[in-house]
């Protein structure tokens, strides 16, 4: 068995790393959407369509909502087709939707929902979901950190989009959808090269020097079986675990996108930062998205999965209930980078946590199920926060409301365990 295993690794190992690099590339496109901010903001200026805070954030909003449906089929497709098929499908429906989405006015408001919404985000889930369930079969030695790597490419993608954005906008300011024509262009080539590398590495595989561990320990440090077990869709949704994950994924996600999807305005109204100035602090504060997502996923790995998330949840908290009172530019920008980070964080770390609980071999379903969490985070978020900020402009109330929410979030990883393999099976047979 060994020299089976040892010859299916044989010439795949250093392969492993350029799917890597792909697969970030891949993400790098689709995570522009966490940019929106920068074109909210336009599309509220009286220059281009004078629209409301809130019509503003219906695109984003509906195009995180339809992340889940995105991800739930590409992740069963996945599964049972591999990763690139999925990918590059994914990655041409996003970004025709994003080139859709240009040819929007002011007076075709559904345009840009259908556009970029809807398209943009059923496409940007079905290819979001990929590189994470892959990569944790490529590296099951380092699953925090590699997934954490992964993902961070998608926070990674405001820092690129935000002053690219920025500038196009500003080239055509009573038209700023027209910035989309050159950003969907450059998306889809981005992904149609990252995308044409995927692949699932050979059955049995490791990575040489590799075994797989016969014991790990639950988010608290308690020994416990290692649930090598592969759960089904199925068998994962029968149990509370995966309800419970679900919930911390989708808190995490209020918390975090209730800042990011009014981080431009919000900069400006807070600190006195001008638009060109919190265009620019949004892309910067790209930079702490991505790298939560490593930091978090790599210590996870470490502590625990339950303490990570207890952390992430607890630090944003605390942050936005201190935000709208930073005045100064220094203060504002230090507690949206915790924020960002942390939100990043509980990305990089709940797609190992998933395959620690239910395994990797269905992770593209299962993860792809769980991140309906986003969806419903991403809806009620902006739509939370833009309601209670309103056009007076309340920061206070509107933070302070969702760092509460957070806070009390705190209790879910607290009893939260991994499931016993062994009962599942049992209620199988």
């Amino acid at each position: 068995m060994s020299q089976t295993r040892s010859g299916a690794t044989e010439g795949v190992t250093g392969n492993r790393w350029l799917i890597l690099v792909a697969g970030v590339l891949v993400q790098l496109a689709i995570g522009a959407v966490y940019a929106w901010s920068v074109f909210s903001k336009a599309l509220q200026s009286d220059q281009a369509f004078g629209w409301s805070k809130s019509q503003a954030t219906v695109p984003f909003e509906v195009a995180i909502g339809m992340i889940f449906i995105g991800s739930y089929i590409g992740g069963r497709i996945q599964d049972r087709r591999g990763p690139k098929i999925v990918a590059l499908t994914g990655g041409v429906i996003y970004s025709v939707g994003v080139l859709l989405a240009s040819l929007a006015t002011g007076s075709s408001f559904w345009l840009l929902v259908l556009g970029y919404g809807i398209i943009g985000g059923f496409g940007l889930g079905m290819a979001y979901i990929v590189p994470i369930a892959m990569l944790q079969k490529w590296f099951p030695d380092k699953p925090g950190l590699i997934t954490g790597i992964a993902v961070a490419g998608f926070g990674f993608g405001a820092v690129i989009t935000a002053p690219v954005g920025q500038r196009l906008i500003s080239a055509t300011p009573d038209m700023p959808t027209k910035a989309f024509l050159p950003l969907g262009i450059g998306y889809l080539v981005a992904i149609l090269i990252g995308a044409s590398l995927f692949r699932n590495p050979p059955q049995g595989y490791l990575p040489p020097g590799f075994q797989a561990p016969v014991a790990t320990t639950d988010g608290h440090g308690a020994a416990e079986a290692s649930g090598t077990r592969d759960f089904t869709a199925n068998e994962a949704l029968s149990t509370p675990q995966w309800y419970l994950l679900t919930a911390i994924l989708t808190l995490s996600v209020v918390a975090g996108i209730s800042l990011i999807s009014v981080a431009a305005g919000s900069a400006t109204d807070i600190s006195g930062l001008s638009a060109a100035g919190a265009a620019t602090l949004v892309g910067v504060l790209g930079l702490f998205n991505g790298a939560g997502r490593v930091l978090w996923g790599w210590l996870s790995d470490r502590i625990g999965k339950m303490p990570a998330f207890m952390g992430i949840l607890g630090i944003q908290g605390v942050c936005l209930l201190l935000i709208p009172h930073a005045s100064s530019v220094a203060m504002f920008a230090i507690l949206a980078a915790l924020i960002y980070t942390c939100y990043g964080g509980a990305f990089g770390t709940m797609p190992s946590t998933a395959g620690r609980f239910f395994g990797v071999k269905n992770a593209g379903a299962i993860y792809g199920l769980m991140l309906i969490g986003w969806s419903i985070g991403g809806i009620v978020g902006p739509l939370l926060i833009s309601k209670l900020i309103g056009e007076d402009k309340a920061y206070t109330l509107g933070f302070t409301v969702v760092g509460i929410i957070a806070l009390a979030g705190l209790v879910v990883p607290m009893i939260t365990k991994k499931p016993a393999a062994d009962r599942v099976l049992a209620e199988r047979v």
